[in-house]
This record gives C-alpha cells, structure tokens and sequence, in this order.
C-alpha cells in the first residue's frame, strides 16, 4: 500500500481546506508514492519521535502539529525543526499533519475531547462563516435522478445530519441548436421546447470544481445551464469549538477534578469557583481562549481550553467557569482519531501510536 492512499483517506476525513488562514497543515516532507511500511502517530514531531519511527521501520509520521510553519532559505541543522527536516530526509521518512483541517472537521479534535467528557447534543461553538454556496441545474425529467445522484455523490444535498437535501421544481426549458451543434433532443436551427426539473442543492465552496465535474459528466446536455451562488448560511457541521451537554449535573469541583483526571492535567487553571452547577460545556482544544464570547453568549457553565491569557480571565467570574487544562493535555487524543481513520480502512495496516511525550511544558 502506497503512503498516498493513507494519505488521502485522512483528507477525507479533515479536508485541507477546512484549515485556518495561518497553518501549514498537509504534506511536510517526502514522497507519498513510496510504500508505506507503517505509521507512527503523533502530537508533535521531535527529533525522538523520528528516533521512534527508524526503530520500528516505519517510513510514515502522522502528527497533529505541523513541523514546518515557515519558509526556510536554508536547513543547516541549526534548530530543532531543521535538525528534524534533515533527519526525515536522510531516513526517507514522510511526513504529514492534520491541524486545524482536523480540528475543524466533524468528528475532528473537539469532538474527541467532548468524548472523553462525556457530553451530547453536540454543536459546533463557532460555525465557519462564507464557506457555502448553492448549486442550480436544470435537467430534463427522464434525467434528473441520475443528474442528483451524481451531484450528491460529489459532495453535494449536506445540511446537519441530513444528506441528499435538494429542492425540484417542474417547468419548461427552451433552446434552438446552430449548425456544428449536437443536440441531446431537437432539432438543428429549430427552437425546442424541453420539460425539464430545476435542481437546487448546497454544498462547501471548496467542493464546487468536484461539483462541477460531476455534473458535467452525467448531464445529457451538450451545453448544460447551471448557476452557483455564494451564501452567508453558517456552515454548522464545520468549525471551531464544540458545545454540548453532560447527562447529569455537576458541581464545580467535582467536575474540574474529574476534568484533571482525565487529561492527566499536572496543572489546572481555573477562575473563580462560584458554585454554579456545571451541565452545559463548550471547549476548544489547543489555544482556544479566542472563543470566550461565544461561550458566554451560548449559555455554557464553563469553557474548557488549553491556552488562556492572564488578562482574559478578568471579568468573567459570574458569567462562566474558565478552564484551562494545557495546549498538550487537550490535544494528546488526536492520535486516537488518526489510528481510527487508518485502521478503520486498512486493518492489516501497522500503526502505533507514539510513546514519546512532546509536552515542552513540564510541571514540579
């Protein structure tokens, strides 16, 4: 098996697009034609992760952070990422990361962690925004279940849990074929009228030229008609953040020991307690503080992150439980997602998930 195969059922999962404006997230290093001897999956790519993956024969290192964010005009071997690049290089070992692409994803980063809380009734915190547009097509009737098929199977008919959502309306299309013309029904030069259906469907923006193809191939017609059109909808099966609900209530302490517990957290930070009872969660894995207010204007108990500022926790003590839990700590099941992925499709696959722990943060 080709490392471009594993390669591509993770974009299918977290797609590239879905990543943020400022990542990296992708291919990093080397050739995805090689065979794939094994995946080692992991946080953070450290020279001893790859140390890991030369000792197991292993030729694929998947992570959650990106190893390289910058351009380089030279690798000299003078930090830990060049040290890093010129090792994976020398040991023909490939590597990729899903970062925000897989934190943004369904199913990605934040679900897991909701996961490992336990909570339901999960909603993305902040849906993304300008990322919809619609597709009209117009087919004739003996033609249209083909043509929605075909769309749907290209990305298209997605709206929350429901698939294959499109709107049809009967009318009547016209046209007249010119000379070099070869028309799928009437007549060269003269003008034909056509039952057809009006199919409208939504899909991401970034599917359209897959959409387009599709329905490219299967329409009959020579010249099919078709209109697309951007969209303010949100897109609530992809964001940033989750919010959800625990079955039962809990008090303030039971639930940050239990949320200490969980992550194995060596340090966590919290606001003042105020003894609330906390049932509805939102959280943010890595650096999420950013979603503050919209914790706060969804009615959350507390807001679990990895990163908050100094001077974001001031102010907020009778509007919401602030957490935070660690950068590394709120993250660390990321690898989960990956074997899931990988084993799921390719169960004779040889896959571990790395043993070293990248923390740079270490706790007394």
């Amino acid at each position: 098996m080709k490392i471009k195969e594993i390669v591509s059922a993770l974009e299918r999962f977290a797609p590239l697009p879905l990543q943020d404006g400022f990542d990296n997230a992708g291919l990093q290093i080397g050739l995805t034609d090689a065979e794939a001897t094994g995946a080692l999956l992991c946080l953070d790519v450290t020279e001893a992760v790859l140390d890991e993956a030369i000792a197991l024969g292993y030729n694929l290192v998947i992570s959650h952070h990106p190893l390289i964010f910058k351009g380089y005009k030279s690798i000299t071997g003078k930090d830990y990422v060049e040290r890093c690049i010129l090792k994976a290089i020398k040991n023909d070992i490939v590597i990729y990361s899903a970062h925000t692409n897989l934190d943004n994803a369904q199913g990605g980063v934040n679900y897991k962690i909701a996961e490992k809380i336990g909570l339901k009734n999960l909603k993305v915190l902040e849906p993304k925004e300008n990322s919809l547009i619609k597709l009209v097509t117009f087919v004739p009737n003996t033609q249209a279940d083909a043509v929605r098929e075909a769309l749907f199977a290209a990305g298209c008919g997605n709206i929350g849990n429901y698939d294959s959502c499109s709107y049809n309306l009967e009318g009547e299309g016209t046209f007249r074929a010119k000379e070099g013309t070869h028309p799928f029904c009437g007549a060269i030069g003269e003008l034909h009228r056509e039952g057809e259906v009006r199919i409208e469907t939504i899909l991401p923006a970034f599917k359209k030229s897959a959409v387009v193809r599709a329905l490219l191939a299967v329409h009959p017609y020579e010249e099919p008609a078709f209109d697309i059109y951007p969209l303010q909808n949100d897109w609530t099966q992809a964001g940033s953040g989750i919010i959800g609900e625990l079955d039962e209530s809990e008090t303030e302490l039971e639930f940050l020991k239990r949320i200490k517990k969980t992550f194995e957290v060596g340090c966590l930070r919290h606001n003042k307690l105020t003894g609330r009872e906390i049932r509805k969660v939102a959280l943010c894995g890595g650096a999420g503080a950013f979603l503050l207010p919209q914790a706060i204007r969804s009615g959350a108990d507390v807001f679990i992150t990895g990163e908050i500022k100094y001077h974001d926790y001031f102010g907020h003590e009778g509007e919401i439980l602030m957490t935070e839990i660690g950068h590394y700590e709120s993250e660390q099941y990321t690898k989960e997602i990956f074997y899931s992925i990988i084993r799921d499709l390719f169960p004779n696959f040889a896959l571990q998930l790395s043993k070293i722990n990248t923390n740079p943060i270490k706790y007394l």
